[in-house]
């Protein structure tokens, strides 16, 4: 298992937990590096490979940005917020005028009063849209929400943008579940494939999507098998989902490293993302397209796990070496 052999190839599980809790992780040497080379690896082969352009996106977003793509608001407990400066002055600013109004020897029902009235306003500023930045839970978020409340013209589409960002997520949907290792972190990368299109176009684009995130497994001589859901375990956002699953021989299993969706209309709608048909006057509604390709952290296992030698070393795939300056292994620390 990779949270077993990875502290001595430079997998810092206890530092990370140190600074920042359970679920993050410090990598130091040639793991991070390795870690480094995955994402550049898979950012660069989607670029030249297979058509998508590379994107630089914001890591804090909107509340419209996570509800345009359907992270809000039925998933708000498994992102991160974040408050702003302003907003923390304003919440002290209010308390303290409701606070200054409490007169000396009042009764305790006109000192409750103001007190209840400075809740409230600290309340009213913590929900409020201008005070308050969400971390982004994955760059479908950033990519997708590019085109809100757009009209695209014709000739645009099929647009495909990609982007290596760092992902937060808080994971309240999954208390105890893979706490050990790197398969559930809080803070972890990925690189992002979205789609926008015509309608009678996105079937088909689908099935490219699907074959551009297999690309890098195939790539990295990964064993892993494609799965289409049932409709119950599809998001609400999507109409069709693939989901691919890497072998993990350390568990014994396979587990998934990049999900697939067409959402259809369904993003389009919440954002007000339209095309202009070539030649007619009116408006349709894109649709929109997203998948991992891949993740970076599962990658990492992935290779780890596969890769691993009998002396306990770690073979950096063919792909990925000329990403690792000459290094052709990862050796364990004596």
């Amino acid at each position: 298992d990779h949270a077993d052999i990875g502290p001595s190839l430079g997998l810092d599980f206890e530092t990370g937990v140190k600074i920042a809790g359970t679920r993050f992780t410090f990598m130091r040497g040639a793991m991070a590096r390795l870690n480094r080379a995955i994402g550049q690896f898979m950012l660069d082969h989607q670029t030249s490979e297979n058509g998508y352009s590379e994107c630089a996106t914001p890591y804090l977003v909107r509340e419209e940005a996570l509800f345009g793509t359907g992270q809000l608001p039925k998933f708000g407990e498994d992102s991160y917020s974040v408050l702003t400066s302003s907003s923390l002055s304003s919440i002290g600013d209010s308390i303290n005028e409701h606070l200054l109004g409490i007169e000396e020897e009042k009764p305790s029902s006109y000192v409750n009063e103001h007190m209840l009235n400075a809740i409230a306003a600290e309340a009213r500023i913590l929900t409020s849209p201008n005070h308050t930045a969400w971390l982004i839970p994955t760059a479908e978020v950033s990519l997708t929400n590019s085109v809100r409340e757009e009209i695209l013209d014709d000739a645009q589409l099929p647009m495909r943008i990609t982007a290596l960002t760092p992902c937060f997520r808080s994971e309240a949907g999954a208390a105890g579940k893979d706490t050990k290792g790197l398969i559930r972190q809080h803070q972890f990368e990925k690189v992002e494939l979205v789609s926008i299109v015509k309608p009678e176009d996105s079937a088909a684009e689908h099935e490219r999507k699907v074959e551009a995130a297999e690309s890098i497994l195939k790539a990295l001589e990964l064993p892993y098998r494609k799965m289409l859901l049932c409709t119950g375990d599809m998001g609400a956002t999507a109409r069709k989902t693939y989901d691919l699953e890497v072998w993990l021989p350390g568990q014994g299993l396979y587990r998934e490293i990049s999900s697939v969706s067409n959402c259809g209309e369904y993003q389009a709608r919440r954002m007000n993302a339209r095309y202009r048909p070539e030649g007619e006057k009116g408006t349709k509604f894109v649709h929109t397209l997203n998948g991992s390709g891949l993740a970076v952290g599962r990658t990492l296992v992935a290779v780890i796990e596969n890769y691993q030698q009998a002396d306990g070393s770690i073979e950096i795939p063919a792909v990925l070496q000329p990403y690792m300056g000459g290094i052709q292994s990862l050796e364990p620390a004596n």
